[in-house]
């Protein structure tokens, strides 16, 4: 059946534009490996970058500073750290909603069922710190030991979207529960050992911020200028406390309702009282004040029925996805090689503890505190996921990028050197560690379906 010409929207119309870039575009973004290589394709730019014959531009560009004072308010950041503690706050902030999302109605609602990937990065954090301080403990180079902690969701994600069928459905949720539970250790770590110059104050101030928020969503306010409004002053609050400012955005997340401000059959109902001022084919002709009016209560219907966790993960995915990420790791992961031994870098203790922690350390502990959590009858296996899979899985896990380089600027903030042996060890670990784990997934043989020995017949039967 043809479809309407009029209902069809601009970018869903088979006009030229629409047709040759825009759609194509949207289905990109929409592919789960795309994220990871716009991320990958950001961290060449800023290697080559930062190695042009002119690459002393790179840190000049990202060490532009910014000054800004509105009234009592006086704000002076370089671009980069601008990116790291502005930007990166909304990246946390979808963060927020991902894990608030998981905890409603996700993975991690059932305890039970939270209990196995909860457990498994658990092991994937102890373990690689660990072996970083066995590579690094000495001075301030110990400060490093969160780097190998974190785990990249776009990329491991990137990388099982590769494999397609190979990874069963349950392993897939396995890693995306796994990385979630990683990343709130990962911000546990960063609030309690990443934070110096505390002033309570300020922080004081930031939580203030936060409970107006959660009292306004108590009393049913509903203006979303409101929320941006007491947002961005908490975020500015927590930058100036000394607790790092993206863990603003992480409370603000895990503060956004997750249940609609409208329910189903309220919706139903409003939504056929404006619908029904119209009746089919009667012939009369409405003015177009009474249509936007009309369309405009629909619309804000429609939007009361969604919950706002829900509106807002959709309308930030893909800027944070597509454009923060990026653009951060445009910012951070520029290491400039001249007058440099390549080898020296690659074998710098710093460098050796982040990669073997990503890529040993990750593997180790989550297997090891996998295994141990069903043995111990705490959690159990996804369904048709073998312990092949675990491995696998774990070594993706050691594919550690956006955090850790977050995690690295923290630990040495006066250390610019050790920051980009840091740097070198994740890119290291990284890859080493996304290559095995594809490697193994691929040579694992799906697991046999109960229903694979049912004869054809009885399943078509079945149908």
């Amino acid at each position: 059946m043809a479809q309407d010409p009029s209902l069809t929207t601009w970018v869903d119309s088979d006009r030229f534009i629409p047709r040759r870039f825009v759609q194509p575009a949207l289905a990109f973004t929409h592919a789960e490996a795309a994220s990871g290589i716009v991320l990958m394709l950001a961290a060449v730019v800023a290697l080559v970058w930062a190695n042009l014959p002119l690459g002393e531009s790179y840190e000049a560009f990202w060490g532009i500073h910014l000054d800004l004072t509105l009234g009592p308010v006086h704000l002076e950041e370089s671009l980069r750290h601008l990116i790291n503690d502005g930007f990166m706050a909304i990246f946390f902030f979808v963060v927020g909603l991902e894990i608030k999302r998981e905890l409603v109605s996700g993975e991690l609602q059932d305890p039970k069922a939270a209990a196995l990937p909860a457990i498994a990065a658990l092991g994937g954090m102890v373990v690689p710190a660990l072996i970083y301080l066995a590579f690094a403990a000495s001075g301030d180079m110990a400060r490093g030991w969160g780097i190998p902690m974190a785990t990249d969701i776009a990329f491991s994600i990137g990388v099982v979207a590769l494999l397609g069928t190979r990874v069963p459905v349950g392993a897939k949720l396995f890693l995306l529960a796994l990385a979630i539970a990683d990343d709130i250790g990962a911000i546990l770590v960063i609030a309690t050992f990443y934070t110096e110059d505390l002033s309570i104050p300020y922080l004081a101030a930031g939580i203030g911020g936060l409970a107006v928020i959660y009292g306004a969503n108590r009393a049913g306010v509903r203006a979303m200028t409101f929320y941006v409004a007491i947002a961005v002053v908490t975020w500015f609050f927590f930058l100036e406390s000394g607790v790092h400012a993206t863990l603003a955005g992480v409370a603000l997340g895990l503060l956004t309702p997750a249940t609609p401000l409208i329910g189903s059959a309220q919706f139903d109902q409003l939504a056929r009282r404006i619908i029904d001022t119209y009746p089919v084919d009667d012939g009369t002709v409405y003015s177009r004040q009474k249509v936007d009016t009309e369309a405009r209560s629909l619309a804000r219907v429609a939007t009361e029925s969604v919950s706002p966790l829900s509106r807002l993960e959709e309308s930030l995915h893909l800027w944070s996805s597509f454009a923060i990420v990026p653009i951060f790791a445009l910012a951070n992961a520029g290491i400039r090689f001249e007058g440099v031994s390549i080898g020296e870098a690659i074998t710098h203790p710093i460098a050796l503890g982040v990669a073997f922690g990503l890529v040993f350390g990750k593997t180790i502990g989550i297997t090891l505190f996998t295994w141990l959590a069903v043995r111990l009858g705490v959690g159990k296996l996804p369904s048709q996921t073998q312990w092949s899979h675990v491995v696998g899985v774990a070594m993706l896990a050691g594919i550690g990028f956006t955090v850790a380089l977050f995690i690295a600027g923290l630990a040495f903030p006066t250390h610019p050197e050790f920051a980009d042996r840091a740097k070198v060890g994740i890119f290291v670990g990284s890859a080493v560690a996304g290559v095995m784990g594809y490697l193994v997934l691929r040579q694992v043989k799906p697991s046999k379906s109960p229903d694979d020995d049912i004869p054809t017949e009885t399943k078509a039967a079945r149908v």
